[in-house]
């Protein structure tokens, strides 16, 4: 189904891939992974067809997906035979009405009304997205885009589906209902399946086989629980250690706590605030309190309100009821008080270079300082990509420089939206553990994540949302296995 022979893509600022080979017969879905950068991102631009028709980049070798090779066919012929999700679902969304997003590929290949309404109603039902049909894909929550994205690839049927990174954004419910759509695929329909992640533990229980790249190449295939079970392997190329996460609510990994930090005062208070989009309220009642110092996890399944009470905090968005209050007054600088990472970076980045951007802020508050500037490049491993163009990155490395650029200012509140997009575990690890460095010296962190082990690990007190409102908020509940891994991982750190 897939054949990869001699693959070479390079770009202008150097290779991407190096001489890949590789078989897929159909029907075999393959887990692909390996560090940010690693050209996992680039294989899937090559399969789908975008290099060498719609990015620029020198290409060498032969690709034949679906029985095509991808030089002489069109995307739109490539499209009809392979689906793809790309890691940023926003750009390939550009509908009014997510039904109509769903629709858009059946109706363009001139099925009729009859098989059209039937594939829609499938893929929507796949992925759990049949009660927001009417809604507009802008207002979505980034896993609900995610979502639609998915229920558009699914609506064509494909014979091979290319994902990438497709349960970054989810939450649980929506990892399990689209895990069992792609078994399903795969045993009914016989689609093969390339799924690109960092999260292991899903990406494992689906696959029958690993790619394992790092500097564009492949230096591993083979079965899934011999390659990831390799502890050279993980420990040296940031992965993450297979175990079980929870499949409860998150309400139920969450143990009441109401307690405040009453010796200091608040550093940002939300009293009875609302807020939402074009008259429709996400966000309803909102009491929140956050400390000097304080790591804060804030979690909750798609949808729930999170990114909007993020906006409202920031500044961006303005509520529709109730008062903000930053340290007892206004907030009168919210680019330097407070920084928001947003999910997709491209959101955010503007200037030409790694180096740029992430000066440019303490350089227009004439806050620059050259040992700070080096300090935040190397702690968000980019100091060998300073001078690279930001278009030239992969998404994990786009990610980084958004973070870094929000460090830059030094704020005193840090909000990240799903900082786990695109991002190995050994990249993660590093940028958490100097973000818990900066809490303890007074930054206030904001972590919003579906992400389990995260939150587990560096969230000194987790606020649930649901639908919309503050549904809990107290200390994380940490499973005995989580215990033991923790002390694995402590005792190996320290050899």
């Amino acid at each position: 189904m897939i054949r990869v022979r001699n693959l070479t893509v390079r770009y202008d600022s150097g290779f991407a891939l190096q001489d890949v080979t590789l078989d897929i017969p159909t029907g075999q879905c393959v887990l692909v992974t390996g560090p940010s950068g690693c050209g996992k991102s680039t294989l899937a631009r090559v399969l789908t067809g975008l290099i060498p028709h719609a990015i620029s980049a020198q290409f060498e070798g032969a690709v034949h997906v679906a029985g095509m090779d991808v030089r002489e066919h069109t995307i739109a012929e490539l499209a009809q035979r392979v689906g793809a999700v790309f890691q940023n679902p926003s750009s390939q969304l550009f509908h009014l009405r997510v039904e109509d997003e769903v629709a858009f590929g059946p109706r363009n290949l001139g099925l009729s009304k009859d098989e059209v309404r039937e594939r829609v109603s499938w893929a929507l039902s796949a992925t759990n997205l049949m009660g927001s049909m009417d809604r507009r894909p802008s207002e979505l929550s980034g896993g609900e885009k995610q979502q639609v994205a998915i229920a558009a690839a699914l609506a064509m049927r494909p014979r091979v589906l290319v994902l990438d990174e497709p349960f970054a954004s989810l939450d649980m419910h929506g990892i399990r209902q689209v895990t069992a759509t792609l078994q399903a695929l795969r045993e009914r329909h016989g689609v093969t399946i390339v799924l690109i992640e960092h999260r292991l533990v899903e990406g494992a229980r689906l696959a029958d086989r690993v790619l394992l790249m790092a500097e564009g190449r492949v230096i591993a295939d083979g079965e899934p629980t011999a390659i990831l079970s390799d502890q050279h392997l993980w420990r040296n190329l940031g992965l993450r250690r297979l175990m079980d996460y929870p499949t409860e609510p998150w309400r139920s990994l969450v143990i009441a706590d109401s307690r405040h930090r009453g010796d200091l005062t608040a550093l940002i208070e939300m009293r009875g605030v609302s807020a939402g989009y074009g008259g429709r309220r996400v966000i309803q009642d909102i009491n929140l309190t956050l400390y000097p110092g304080e790591f804060v996890a804030l979690v909750g399944d798609n949808g729930a309100g999170k990114s909007t009470l993020a906006l409202v905090a920031a500044g961006l968005l303005k509520p529709l009821e109730g008062t903000i209050c930053f340290n007892g007054g206004e907030l009168k600088q919210p680019g330097l008080d407070i920084s928001l990472l947003f999910q997709n970076p491209l959101d955010q980045l503007f200037t030409e270079s790694v180096n740029e951007e992430v000066a440019f802020g303490p350089r227009n508050y004439g806050l620059f300082e050259p040992e700070r500037h080096v300090q935040i490049l190397a702690e968000a491993d980019l100091v060998d990509l300073r001078s690279r163009r930001l278009m030239a990155l992969s998404g994990g490395q786009q990610q980084r420089t958004a973070m870094a650029a929000c460090l830059s200012l030094c704020p005193r509140l840090l909000m990240l939206d799903e900082p786990t997009i695109g991002q190995d575990w050994g990249h993660l690890q590093r940028l958490m553990d100097f973000l818990t460095t900066l809490s303890q010296k007074g930054t206030t962190i904001l972590l919003i994540t579906h992400d389990y082990k995260l939150v587990c690990r560096y969230a000194q007190r987790v606020i649930v949302m649901e639908e919309g409102k503050i549904a809990l908020e107290g200390r994380f509940r940490r499973s005995e296995q989580e215990k033991t891994y923790a002390h694995v991982e402590a005792r190996e750190a320290w050899g």
